[in-house]
């Protein structure tokens, strides 16, 4: 991936307009998630942006345009005072759908951000009733752990609610029946320790998250960093009763503010 800049075009006197390429190099086509990091005169990081390029070909290159919105304090923004951050990328047909788009399924499924505190790591999923019929579900979101070249990753033990994550806390009783109409959410999570002690430490970049078993498969981009625990708990689908547990579409990003699944914060 590269950037390069341009002369601006009708903005203030020495502005330039920084492009930069995409190049697919799989069999398939996939979606990129990048995050640039806009630096000052000094090199210190002044804001992050956060961009999608959508079905990238196989074996293709694309060129796209920064959308920075405005460099912070008035500066001048070029490719030299752009960063890559990280490059997410997964296969195209199982990318989270955009919250302005609704999969042929009717279902949106999307992962926040999460939330952190004192070694437990929650990353919560949603899963959106966006069509115009009522789906019902009941159990857990069925999952797959992918290392960064989308391959299984093995020896990591998923359990059935989060009753064996310390600190973790419960997951309020066994599964039951959810029932979403349109516009309705569910809220399910993922906890784990994020303890080290021996053996080798695994994270876990991706996870293709299926709402329920034969549901089309969505890759989500939370990154575990889940130690040397060999354990990762994932809590049932539960009504989301407060409106506010709806993804962005984006994936492992989530809204500002929101909250996570069972009530616990999402971090900004």
């Amino acid at each position: 991936m590269t950037a390069d800049s341009l002369p601006g075009a009708g903005g203030a006197a020495g502005s330039c307009v920084v492009q930069y390429d995409v190049t697919n190099p799989g069999a398939e086509p996939f979606t990129y998630t990048i995050t640039f990091s806009l630096m000052d005169e000094q090199g210190r990081a002044m804001s992050n942006v956060e961009e999608t390029v959508a079905s990238v070909g196989a074996g293709k290159t694309v060129r796209r345009t920064l959308e920075h919105g405005g460099y912070p304090g008035g500066g001048v923004l070029d490719a030299g005072r752009v960063r890559i951050l990280d490059v997410e990328r997964v296969p195209s047909d199982e990318a989270p759908a955009p919250a302005s788009s609704c999969p042929a399924s009717g279902l949106r499924l999307t992962a926040d951000q999460g939330d952190a505190a004192m070694g437990l790591r929650v990353v919560g999923l949603h899963l959106e009733n966006c069509g115009s019929r009522t789906y019902s579900l009941e159990g857990y979101p069925v999952l797959q752990l992918l290392d960064a070249e989308h391959q299984p990753v093995d020896g990591i033990e998923i359990l059935r609610g989060t009753d064996g994550i310390p600190m973790a806390g419960g997951d309020e009783g066994p599964p039951r029946p959810v029932t979403l109409r349109p516009g309705e959410s569910a809220v399910s999570g993922l906890a784990w320790r994020n303890t080290t002690e021996f053996g080798e430490a695994v994270t876990v970049p991706y996870v293709r998250v299926r709402a329920e078993a034969g549901a089309d498969p969505v890759t989500v981009a939370p990154h575990l960093d889940l130690g040397t625990t060999g354990e990762l708990g994932v809590r049932p689908w539960r009504k989301d009763e407060t409106g506010a547990g709806r993804g962005t579409g984006d994936s492992g990003s989530g809204r500002p503010g929101a909250q996570g699944p069972y009530g616990m914060p999402s971090s900004s």
